[in-house]
């Protein structure tokens, strides 16, 4: 369950600032968030294949 953590506390930012009608800050924020996540995989795939 630890592992969900930051991703709730991201989805609760990300509604808050929807909510707030900052929405552009939201999608700046998921999408700064979605790049972060991917280039965690992909530097974990090339650690494991190196």
């Amino acid at each position: 369950m630890r592992g969900f953590g930051p991703w709730l506390a991201v989805l609760a930012v990300v509604l808050l600032l929807s909510a707030l009608r900052m929405r552009a800050l939201a999608a700046a924020v998921s999408i700064g968030w979605l790049v972060w996540c991917v280039w965690t995989w992909i530097r974990a795939a090339t650690r494991r294949d190196g």
